[in-house]
């Protein structure tokens, strides 16, 4: 079964670039990712550009209207993405617990519905 893990982050929580800080965070990513294409579960994983450079696209009575940023104001916001494929959703939390995120934002996990196409 694959899931996808949403790994939210508040903005102003953020490391400034280049400290050790944010070194240390992305040390830490490094290693929980290095860690599920070990146990083989890995998928897809990578991190999104901040959500004010997001394009938000609705499509109202027929008029594709484009609103720059994200479609809505949260305190969090989705900052990067992890496929994996695990045997159940206990394993899937397991792994979702192990990210970086799940410590100072969240983790949204969801179950990735097979429609019966390959990709």
């Amino acid at each position: 079964m694959k899931y996808l893990l949403l790994l939210n982050r508040v903005d102003d929580a953020l490391p400034e670039p280049r400290t050790a800080a944010a070194e240390t965070m992305l040390r830490e990513y490094a290693e929980a990712v290095q860690a599920m294409a070990e146990a083989g579960v890995l998928v897809d994983c990578a991190p999104l550009t901040a959500t004010s450079a997001a394009t938000t696209v609705r499509v109202r009575d027929g008029v594709t209207v484009l609103t720059d940023g994200p479609a809505a104001e949260l305190r969090e916001q989705v900052g990067g993405y992890t496929i994996i494929d695990c045997p159940d959703l206990d394993d899937a939390l397991k792994w979702a617990a192990a990210m970086p995120a799940a410590r100072d934002s969240s983790v949204e996990v969801h179950t990735i519905v097979d429609t019966g196409r390959n990709h």
